[in-house]
């Protein structure tokens, strides 16, 4: 696979060309990426899958025109051409005034720590078909377990790099390793499944394949004979497993190009508190081995960590140069660039600060509530906060964790669910977006 310094060297050429051909100013980015995985299900090898790509991207600007182009053909003649055709596009294209790079002023400059994101063993199949077994078999020894959906182990390595014409130039390599497993309870129409996986930059970092085959078990076990949830209002609980998704709603909202573009249910609440004074939620791109981490953005800026949020209000807005220019404020480092098109905006390892109390003091005066832990469908309005998805999860009773149900909707409205959001202490940090358990009072649940 390509190395970081080819990666970044390619890039130089294509700008190089694209200046030939008439740019004023160029970026490109470069990705390749490796991954093998092994499936097996009830014991037997079902699939090996291997794969490798690169990909070359190209964004230039003509005066405040610009077009991007991505080709996965390295060879010479395909970025002469690459280069040729997307001068062309962009002297073709509307002008924009907010489009350009970012400030040469600002741009980051090496060496670049890479926050251990490389490990530099690499499982042979042969090893990767044994974790996944054993991931399997301990999910299938845990009892009420009927079938198997199968159980993965994989590895991946990845490279990325930045290039611009005016002067910024780094690349960085990762890798990831996985395993994960999806088990059924129960026969027939009683049929119930469920899940675990984890991803870590390091194999050592994973848990251990028998504590995810078990976990995996016992999860689907714990769904079977599922009541219906009674509708009315009531506090919900949400597991670590779907709490980061809520605060996934808030870091959208907090885009720049949402902002700008006015769309966005936090718009003209800067200010404002959006939680309880003790809520903190902070981001940390230089996390050591972080799924997420990075040294610069996808404009070239460096990474910092900073609080989202603090003493319950929003610190600012997360920007690429373009927002940045059309709101008047200054980059914040959070562009985020593909193969090809302009820059989003992304965050990097961001964790819910845990709270005071534990998951048991947390639910210990729910009369009546539901923990849920898991989300289905796309039900939320990111203009207006309003939120409805449906769930599963369980029952929760004079202050325990009851029978499981199923097959019911939650609603509210984020603003109003952010300002009641309590969390727990049991934040773990492995995900890219990391929260305890929160419970929030005063939602709608909807029984089917």
């Amino acid at each position: 696979m390509i190395t970081p310094q080819q990666a970044c060297d390619r890039c130089a050429q294509l700008i190089d060309l694209a200046v030939r051909h008439g740019a004023d100013a160029a970026d490109a980015v470069t990705a390749g990426s490796s991954s093998e995985s092994v499936t097996v299900r009830l014991g037997a090898l079902e699939d090996v899958e291997r794969s490798e790509g690169e990909e070359i991207g190209l964004r230039v600007f003509v005066g405040s025109r610009s077009a991007s182009i991505s080709t996965s053909d390295f060879s010479d003649s395909a970025l002469a051409e690459m280069a040729e055709r997307a001068v062309a596009m962009a002297k073709l294209a509307p002008e924009d005034p907010y489009a350009g790079l970012a400030p040469e002023e600002m741009l980051a400059s090496g060496p670049f720590a890479d926050f251990d994101l490389a490990d530099p063993a690499e499982p042979s199949p042969t090893r990767l078909r044994e974790r996944a077994l054993e991931v399997e078999d301990s999910a299938r020894s845990v009892h009420g377990v009927t079938n198997s959906a199968g159980a993965s182990a994989g590895f991946g390595r990845s490279v990325s790099a930045l290039v611009t014409s005016h002067g910024f130039s780094a690349g960085y390599e990762a890798t990831s390793h996985s395993l994960s497993a999806s088990m059924i309870a129960g026969e027939g129409d009683a049929m119930q499944r469920d899940y675990e996986y984890r991803v870590a930059r390091h194999l050592e970092d994973v848990p251990a394949a028998t504590e995810i085959g078990r976990e995996a078990g016992q999860r689907a076990v714990a769904r079977l004979n599922p009541a219906r949830l009674s509708s009315g209002a009531m506090p919900v609980v949400f597991d670590p497993r779907v709490s980061g998704g809520l605060i996934g709603h808030l870091i959208g909202a907090m885009s720049g190009m949402a902002i700008a573009r006015r769309s966005s249910f936090l718009l003209d609440r800067l200010d404002d508190p959006v939680f309880q004074s003790a809520i903190s939620i902070h981001e940390n791109p230089h996390l050591r081995r972080g799924v997420r981490s990075r040294p610069f953005d996808g404009e070239g800026l460096a990474t910092q960590p900073r609080d989202l949020v603090k003493d319950g209000k929003v610190t600012g807005w997360l920007l690429n140069a373009a927002s940045a220019r059309q709101l008047g404020l200054p980059l914040t480092g959070h562009a985020a660039r593909g193969g090809s098109g302009a820059p989003g905006i992304s965050a990097s390892n961001i964790h819910l600060a845990a709270g005071a109390h534990s998951v048991e003091d947390l639910i210990a005066d729910i009369d009546d509530g539901v923990l849920v832990n898991e989300l289905i469908g796309q039900g939320v309005n990111a203009i207006t906060g309003d939120y409805s998805r449906g769930a599963s999860g369980f029952r929760i009773r004079n202050g325990q964790v009851a029978e499981p149900v199923s097959e019911f909707t939650i609603a509210g409205n984020l603003l109003d669910m952010f300002a009641a959001l309590t969390p727990a202490d049991d934040l773990e940090m492995y995900r890219s977006i990391n929260a305890p358990t929160v419970r929030i009072d005063g939602m709608t649940a909807a029984g089917g």
